[in-house]
């Protein structure tokens, strides 16, 4: 669902603290030796404030049967990442392994729905066993990214999937299509969980 190529860039931004912003401005050539302790620890202190303000915590569901969450789920409308700019017919898949993991196939068509098909195979990790609504979604061995249900219908059709951060989010129903209604109430909910409903763009889905 997520490319993997922004979420290194990603988690890189993301991190604050001292030694990561010593780092950074090591990387960009700038002499650090000169800046005081209090000062590198202001900086972190007021990174992380600013951080807390901005993004509080995004609530999930409080329940997710995780069998009954399986299978082909269609992508609706999203932020999109980097990578899922201009995709067409978007499919998430789940597949629940033995060891509690979740087997996550995302495909789509790149630039229209004659393009290049594109495949991504990340894993999914459970990391709230009470709701199953929390995730950890795992690129290879270093990058992890954050996965909430924050929607769910009764009846398991309809869903949207968010980040902490408000930067992504997916709708996403298990049919190509949902009601204009259905769309606009799930914006409605975006907007009142904090995010910015004008990034939204809906995914293109044609079926034969």
């Amino acid at each position: 669902m997520v490319g993997w190529r922004c979420l290194v860039s990603e988690r890189c931004a993301g991190t604050y603290g001292g030694k990561h912003i010593s780092r950074t401005a090591a990387s960009c050539g700038m002499n650090v030796r000169g800046i005081g302790r209090a000062v590198l620890v202001a900086l972190a202190l007021a990174a992380s404030a600013c951080s807390a303000a901005t993004y509080p915590e995004l609530a999930t569901v409080s329940h997710v049967d995780l069998e009954r969450f399986m299978g082909d789920w269609y992508v609706i409308a999203n932020i999109p990442t980097r990578t899922e700019r201009k995709a067409h017919n978007s499919i998430e898949s789940y597949e629940l392994d033995s060891d509690g993991t979740i087997k996550t196939t995302f495909t789509f068509r790149k630039g229209g729905f004659a393009g290049e098909e594109k495949r991504y195979t990340p894993r999914g990790f459970v990391v709230d066993k009470q709701t199953n609504a929390l995730w950890t979604m795992k690129f290879g061995w270093l990058v992890k990214a954050d996965y909430r249900i924050i929607y769910l219908t009764d009846d398991y059709s309809q869903t949207v999937i968010g980040r902490n951060k408000r930067d992504y989010v997916w709708i996403m129903a298990r049919t190509p299509t949902i009601p204009i209604e259905d769309y606009a109430r799930l914006a409605r909910f975006l907007a009142s969980v904090g995010y910015d409903v004008s990034k939204l763009h809906r995914v293109p889905q044609q079926w034969n």
